[in-house]
């Protein structure tokens, strides 16, 4: 589903040059439960980006679902996150302005759904993270748990054919990173539906069924996790 052959990515800093993906070869397919774990400044932030088309390779290449995305204009990138697939950040993303269910369906709001229809598939997802009573809630109103469970609703709205998350725990304590990263264990669909949760943290790791490890923008290891008992 998603490859990354031999994928740099260098920015420039001022004078600085800084290497944050040095030759990454690393595949994900339908089913799979992804994590990448690795240091602050690792490059795995930036590993996300490149699997999700919110940036291409300063060289080699990333593919989705057999499309090479350098070959992809910016509007088209910009289509295939809108439609095929969900993100969650650490910080939510969401808009204060707007409800639990408006933000969930702003995606397909953007897409020229027409709202009533928006909201009702809005609600269906608010209803499988388990908040469908905060629907006409607003981010303010909510915990931080709450808005993350909203964040993933608005990540499913398209019925993405991937779910990457970035730190999706950072900002939470443990209770809720562990609701959240149940959650998301519960995501992938065999032969279908991939998540990827990049992550500081050994213990929401734990929570995939692979572990991608990172350091100075190299894979250091990719084996599978291993839970006691």
């Amino acid at each position: 589903m998603i490859e990354l052959i031999d994928a740099t990515k260098t920015y420039e800093q001022g004078r600085r040059v800084v290497n944050a993906v040095r030759g990454v070869t690393l595949g994900v397919t339908g089913g799979e439960f992804v994590t990448i774990m690795g240091p602050s400044g690792s490059g795995k932030s930036t590993l996300m980006h490149l699997m999700g088309a919110l940036d291409t390779p300063t060289t080699g290449r990333a593919v989705f679902q057999g499309q090479d995305l350098q070959t992809m204009t910016d509007t088209q990138r910009s289509l295939l996150r809108r439609t095929r697939i969900g993100f969650v950040f650490q910080a939510f993303n969401l808009l204060p302005t707007l409800t639990a269910a408006e933000n969930v369906a702003l995606p397909l709001l953007l897409g020229g759904t027409p709202r009533k229809d928006a909201i009702n598939r809005a609600c269906g997802c608010l209803e499988r993270v388990g908040l469908v009573h905060r629907a006409e809630h607003f981010p303010e109103e909510m915990s931080g748990g709450e808005m993350q469970r909203v964040a993933v609703a608005r990540a499913l709205i398209a019925d993405p054919d991937a779910v990457l998350c970035d730190e999706p725990t950072g900002n939470l304590d443990t209770a809720n990173s562990r609701e959240i990263l149940t959650l998301l264990a519960g995501l992938p669909e065999p032969g279908r539906r991939a998540v990827v949760v990049v992550t500081h943290d050994p213990t929401a790791a734990g929570y995939g069924t692979r572990l991608v490890k990172i350091r100075d923008g190299l894979v250091e290891a990719d084996e599978p996790v291993r839970r006691a008992g």
